[in-house]
């Protein structure tokens, strides 16, 4: 469990750097910089837990455990979120932006959430 721990971890953290630099592009910032808080580790790490999750979904269509993974990393992400707040250590503040929680949350994420849920599907039902 700690090894698929580590591994989300680290792969949430890639992830968001990728997704930081791809849209540093938006401003014409052709430097690719992208970011994360050590905060993430933590909080991706937790994605070892979608794995007895992804064992009930076993054989369901794509589309359902897709959507419920998304389900699983706002409510994550809100918990978190809010828990870092009350600390002033919040990595991220989305309340600036459009069809956002409290912040914390940005629903038009759903679909980044999705993929990365079924990614953590996958290397978690692959890892030994």
């Amino acid at each position: 469990m700690i090894k698929k721990f580590l591994t989300c971890g680290v792969v949430g953290w890639c992830l968001e750097i990728i997704f930081t630099a791809a849209c540093t592009m938006k401003k014409h910032d052709i430097r690719l910089k992208g970011n994360t808080s050590l905060w993430m580790f933590p909080i991706y790490g937790m994605a070892v837990l979608l794995q007895p999750l992804s064992r009930l979904l076993k054989g369901k269509p794509l589309l359902l455990r897709g959507s419920v993974y998304t389900v699983c990393i706002f409510v994550t992400e809100f918990i978190t979120g809010r828990l870092l707040q009350k600390k002033h250590a919040c990595p991220w503040d989305y309340s600036e932006a459009p069809l956002n929680i409290d912040g914390v949350i940005r629903l038009d994420y759903a679909p980044c959430w999705f993929g990365t849920g079924l990614l953590y599907e996958y290397i978690l039902n692959t890892m030994h």
